[in-house]
């Protein structure tokens, strides 16, 4: 066959140009019409493929359209062709971890067990079927058509959807913390009466449910099975661990009674005393202390206050006065001899009792406690000199004279007399006739007798005593001391206006206004040894001159004291005699004890100068004397009737 010559066809050259023969020409015709044949062929058959295709593509969608394609798996299950409800039943069938997988949660010896399902695991088959489902229909048609494909060549598995559930694993932790949660609390310690109360101290501990639930959740996402969860416990020491010591010294301290004694008593001390275990537990008291380095702790304090003002009362009790050296001044030598050796005394030391008591109440033996004692030591030893104390020369000598007086009132003047022979008063201390007489009792060798009492004479026991403050006060008037205090008698009395007094160089005499009386404790007499030197006193009592006579030693200091003659005002007529009944005189005797004197006011006026200063100008003394009656004594029934 051969082709027409069409003049306008170019063949496409792709050599150089060649003349072709008839015969090549019509070859070449032919063999184009065959590749437009097998061309068209060719076209037809991929037209056929494609619609099988298409057919088949479309039959297996209908097939597959409620069925999961092949290739898809989960949880370890082939899903293919399965319906919903066949891929639903066959998952739920093949789960067991909910029921299988066993965790356990351990604190220390105790443990707690719960399934994965009780901690809140659960599986969701149908929401995994709906992911199986969306393979292959997902996206469009192409990338539905590539995903069905790669899931029927590859397969396709599915991650199953489990669920967790934290709050019900939270109410799990909690229900555990419930077992193991407990507060922190300190050692306490209480003391009721003489018992002693303690409770342990506790270690707080606190279960920290975020911190384990996370751990929870790393091993049920990693559908762990039989794994032991540590449980996260958050600890607190408590502030006060351990009481023990302060609970042993408070046991020790209400063990038993503590007793107080002294030492090395003296006649007539008092004692022993015991403070009961209920007394020394009322001393006590419990607080917390911190120390230096934060830790707290108890302590055991004392308030010894109730002990303190129980020895408070006991110190005058127990105090013995120093005893001053008593001295007589040789006027020969100019020395001093010892009459009397002085005597340390003793107080009592309070804090230091104190300090003795509190050691001991925490011993549980040997809870005796001796007092502690201060020494006090005498103003003026034994071993002292006249130079050292300037008792140099006689300075004052004062007499006065006790005629007519009873033998009960001249014992009574001896012994008043005797409590001041050599008695030294120091530069600056206030002289105390009645600290120095001491107590006027028969014991103490003081008679009864007739003593004056208001306004009438009565049997008394110191008569006399008077005699001895007023010769000691003329002495100091005369000397120049300050007299600080002084009372009159209340009516004049002749003893006392009888006498005289030497002193720096002069004589004075006695007269009306110049008696002292005393009553202890109640009236005294006092004056101030207002020199620079030490003051001693010398009594001497004469039976034969009935005189008492006090001599006062110490270095003079230039004074010169003037006295007025005494100003008598307002005087008052006495009354008649009282007449006093008493069974020592028979019927027809009488005995006057005491002379009527009438009343009056008295004034003297003392000036003192020194070195030729005058250093007291015109100083009062005045004496109130009220009228007194003549005091006659009758026997029984003989008192005439007024």
């Amino acid at each position: 066959m051969q082709a027409t010559k069409n003049p306008r066809s170019q063949p496409v050259r792709v050599a150089p140009p060649q003349r072709r023969s008839r015969q090549q020409k019509s070859a070449g015709s032919g063999v184009l019409k065959w590749i437009i044949r097998l061309t068209l062929l060719g076209a037809t058959a991929v037209m056929m493929l494609f619609f099988i295709a298409a057919i088949f593509l479309a039959l297996h969608q209908l097939q597959f359209g409620k069925l999961v394609y092949p290739g898809v798996s989960a949880y370890g299950i082939d899903l293919s062709g399965k319906t919903r409800d066949e891929a639903i039943q066959a998952l739920a069938a093949q789960y067991t971890y909910g029921d299988e997988a066993v965790f356990t949660f351990r604190d220390g010896e105790r443990a707690w067990q719960r399934t994965a399902k009780e901690l809140g695991v659960r599986f969701e088959p149908e929401q995994t079927v709906d992911a199986a489902f969306l393979v292959g229909r997902g996206g469009g048609l192409v990338n539905n058509l590539i995903a069905q494909a790669n899931a029927w060549m590859n397969g396709t598995p599915i991650q199953p959807v489990v669920v967790f559930d934290q709050s019900q694993a939270q109410a799990v932790l909690d229900q555990i913390a419930a077992d193991i949660n407990r507060p922190v609390q300190d050692a306490t310690l209480q003391l009721r009466g003489t018992n002693v109360i303690t409770a342990p101290s506790q270690i707080g501990r606190q279960l920290d449910t975020g911190a384990t639930l996370a751990a929870v959740r790393d091993v049920v996402l990693n559908m762990s099975t039989g794994a032991e969860i540590p449980l996260v416990i958050r600890e607190s020491t408590p502030r006060l661990p351990d009481v023990q010591a302060a609970a042993d010294r408070l046991r020790a301290a209400v063990s038993g009674p503590v007793t107080l004694y002294i030492e090395t008593p003296t006649s007539g001390d008092p004692g022993p005393w015991e403070a009961s275990a209920e007394f020394v537990g009322g001393l006590l008291s419990v607080s917390e202390i911190t120390g230096d380095d934060g830790a707290v702790q108890y302590d055991v304090g004392v308030n010894p206050e109730p002990l303190r003002a129980f020895l408070q009362g006991l110190a005058d009790q127990l105090r013995v006065e120093p005893q001053d050296a008593r001295f007589v001044f040789n006027d020969q030598s100019r020395t001093l001899e010892v009459i009397r050796e002085s005597i340390n005394g003793r107080e009592l030391d309070i804090d230091g009792s104190l300090a003795r008591f509190q050691d001991a109440m925490f011993r549980s033996d040997n809870r005796r406690v001796p007092l502690t004692f201060k020494v006090v030591v005498p103003t003026v030893n034994s071993n002292a000199t006249a130079q050292e104390l300037g008792i140099v020369e006689e300075v004052a000598r004062a007499t006065t004279f006790f005629y007519g007086s009873s033998d009960e009132r001249r014992t009574n003047i001896q012994v008043a007399a005797a409590r001041f022979h050599g008695l030294v008063v120091a530069p600056g201390d206030e002289f105390s006739f009645n600290e120095h007489l001491g107590d006027v009792s028969p014991e103490t060798g003081f008679e009864t007798g007739l003593v004056i009492y208001g306004n009438r004479t009565i049997q008394g026991v110191g008569g006399g005593v008077c005699q001895v403050s007023t010769t000691v006060f003329q002495a100091a008037f005369f000397s120049g001391f300050p007299v600080t205090e002084r009372y009159p008698h209340g009516y004049r009395v002749g003893y006392y206006e009888r006498g005289t007094t030497v002193a720096n160089g002069q004589t004075y005499r006695a007269g009306v206004g110049l008696d002292a009386t005393v009553f202890s404790p109640y009236v005294d007499l006092k004056f101030v040894n207002d020199t620079p030197y030490h003051l001693l006193m010398e009594a001497y009592f004469n039976p034969t001159e009935q005189s008492l006579t006090f001599k006062l030693y110490s270095t003079g200091v230039g004074r010169v004291v003037s006295v007025t003659e005494p100003t008598l005002s307002n005087p008052v007529r006495h009354g008649p005699p009282v007449y006093t009944e008493s069974d020592t005189l028979r019927p027809g005797q009488q005995r006057q004890i005491d002379s009527a004197v009438d009343g009056v006011d008295v004034m003297i006026r003392r000036t003192i100068t020194q070195d030729g200063r005058t250093v007291v100008d015109g100083e009062e003394l005045f004496s109130h004397y009220l009228p007194w009656s003549a005091q006659i004594m009758v026997a029984p029934g003989q008192a005439p009737r007024q």
